[in-house]
C-alpha cells in the first residue's frame, strides 16, 4: 500500500508543479476525461484550477448541492470541485478539500486566493484518515480519486465517518465491468492511471453498504471501452 501512495504522490505532485493537461488516465482516456465542465464553468475558475483538473466526471453537478451545505472533496487535487461547490453552497455553506500532496495543496491554495473563496478550506491527509471529525459534513464528492486508493474499504468507512446522518456521497470514479486481472492489479503504472484500481460495479456496491451506506446507486456516464467507464456513485448515510 505504501507503494501505491508513494506512486500517486509522485505523479499528481509532478502534475501540480507543471499545471499539464494530461488526464488522471492517461491522453488515451478522453473519452471520460474531456469536457467534463461547461463553458461557464470554466470561465469563473483560475485557469490552472482547469489546467490542473485530473477527474472523470462532474461531482459538484450531479451532487445537487444547495445553499448551507458543508462539501468535502475527497482528492481535490488543484481545488476545481472544491471551488465549484463553494460557488453553490454559498457564503452560509462550506468547501473542505483534502489531499495527501503539497504541491497539488499549495497549487489549490493558490486557485482558492486568486478565486477570491473564502468559504474553502485545504486539509493535509490521507483518505482513510481523513482530519475532520464524526459527523461534520453534509456531502462528500470525489472524482476520480477513490480508485487510487490501496484500502478502499477503510476510504468509505471515513466517509460514512464524517458524514452528517442523512449526509450524502456522491462521486465519479472509474468502474470496472468484471473483474480486472492481477496482472493489471500489479502494474503501478496502471494504478497511477485510474485503471489497476478500478473497482468491479458489484464490489463498489458491496463495499459501501458494508460500510453503513443505503441507497447505493452506480450510474455510468462515460464508457472506456468494454471493461472500464466512468459512473457517478451515489449513496446515502442513513438518518438514524
Amino acid at each position: 500500500m505504501s507503494d501505491i501512495k508513494e506512486a500517486v504522490r509522485e505523479k499528481y505532485g509532478e502534475i501540480a508543479r507543471n499545471a499539464q493537461e494530461a488526464s488522471c488516465c492517461s491522453t488515451a482516456c478522453d473519452p471520460i476525461t474531456a469536457n467534463l465542465y461547461d463553458d461557464a464553468e470554466r470561465a469563473e475558475l483560475p485557469d490552472l484550477a482547469v489546467r490542473a483538473s485530473q477527474g472523470c466526471g462532474n461531482p459538484t453537478a450531479l451532487a445537487a448541492l444547495n445553499p448551507g451545505e458543508v462539501v468535502l472533496d475527497l482528492g481535490s487535487g488543484g481545488g476545481i470541485d472544491v471551488l465549484l461547490s463553494a460557488r453553490r453552497v454559498g457564503p452560509t455553506g462550506k468547501a473542505y478539500g483534502i489531499d495527501m500532496t503539497d504541491d497539488m495543496l499549495a497549487l489549490a491554495r493558490k486557485n482558492a486566493a486568486e478565486a477570491g473563496a473564502r468559504n474553502v478550506e485545504f486539509l493535509k491527509g490521507e483518505l482513510e484518515a481523513i482530519p475532520l471529525p464524526d459527523n461534520a459534513v453534509d456531502v462528500i464528492i470525489s472524482n476520480c480519486v477513490i480508485n487510487l486508493a490501496a484500502d478502499k474499504d477503510q476510504v468509505l468507512r471515513e466517509a460514512y465517518r464524517v458524514l452528517k446522518p442523512g449526509g450524502r456521497f456522491a462521486v465519479s470514479d472509474v468502474v470496472s465491468h468484471g473483474e480486472v486481472s492481477e496482472e493489471i492489479r500489479g502494474n503501478m503504472a496502471q494504478w497511477v492511471e485510474c485503471i489497476a484500481g478500478a473497482l468491479e460495479e458489484n464490489d463498489y456496491a458491496k463495499k459501501l453498504t458494508d460500510a453503513g451506506f443505503e441507497a447505493v446507486e452506480i450510474v455510468p456516464t462515460r464508457s472506456y471501452d468494454d471493461h472500464f467507464f466512468a459512473a457517478f456513485v451515489r449513496a446515502q448515510k442513513p438518518s438514524r
